[in-house]
């Protein structure tokens, strides 16, 4: 793995991750120089070593689960006690790959963690809408706990954006549902990822949070596949009296039919 020093690479040639000396400004891509302890490579692909933990604890108690929130802080700003140290990080393997970034195993001090680095954009106007998504997207996780979402744990803002959260050992329900076929889930275990689901959209929901891209992708399976977690705030918005939700967005195959047919 790879340590979160000045200038450590991400497998993409112009990402970098600064130190927390480097914080307050743009680290150069070619930029190597790590400090004394240098930067940690342990070979294999995607510029990252292969080496991981053999073994992830994952809590998969099927006993419903308290909703509990936290005060939010404003939304145009990320509160100081959310952010991670740089120093702490370790970036492994690529995991996963969407829209709006990409995901990796990583370690945060002794702790194994999913590192999620999100697209920065490329136009003044991209960069300020890519920004703001990403302060709501860490507000949104650090204001509710819930078994059934997946664990905020940090962030980072400068000068890359990082969302640091719990990693789940299991796979996406798409990718199960997949590697299952032509069988299909028995009626305990679709009725029991049913009632995680509703668990945690009632969680958000009482919280004044609307998802907006509820799909098997977002949806995380623990190590014994005994429970769902859902995963992926970019979308969510907190729910207010005034403010119309757009119907278009969200995954379209994945939408309420109402608003495929707007």
């Amino acid at each position: 793995m790879h340590r979160l020093t000045c200038g450590c690479k991400f497998a993409d040639p112009d990402t970098v991750v600064p130190s927390a000396a480097a914080a307050s400004h743009r680290v150069r891509p070619d930029t190597m120089s790590c400090g004394s302890d240098g930067c940690r490579d342990g070979g294999g692909g995607e510029g990252f070593g292969r080496s991981r933990p053999s073994k992830v604890a994952a809590d998969d108690s099927v006993e419903p689960a308290r909703c509990s929130d936290a005060t939010s802080p404003p939304g145009s700003w990320i509160d100081r006690k959310l952010l991670v140290d740089p120093k702490m990080l370790f970036v492994g393997s690529k995991i996963g790959e969407g829209a709006h970034g990409k995901v990796y195993t990583g370690k945060y001090g002794d702790q194994i963690v999913a590192i999620k680095v999100l697209n920065s954009g490329s136009t003044p106007e991209e960069k300020v809408t890519l920004e703001d998504r990403f302060i709501r997207e860490v507000n949104m996780m650090c204001k509710v706990k819930h078994d059934n979402l997946v664990k905020f744990i940090g962030a980072c803002k400068e000068p890359l954006m990082v969302i640091v959260s719990e990693l789940l050992p299991g796979m996406s329900l798409k990718n199960y549902l997949n590697s299952i076929r032509p069988s299909q889930l028995d009626i305990h275990t679709a009725l029991g990822y049913a009632l995680n689901i509703a668990r945690a959209m009632e969680c958000l929901h009482a919280n004044g949070i609307i998802h907006r891209d509820l799909k098997p992708d977002n949806l995380l399976l623990t190590a014994n596949r005994k429970k769902l977690k859902l995963t992926d705030f970019g979308l969510a918005r907190e729910e207010t009296v005034t403010e119309m939700m757009t119907a278009e967005t969200g995954t379209y195959r994945w939408m309420a039919q109402r608003n495929q047919m707007l």
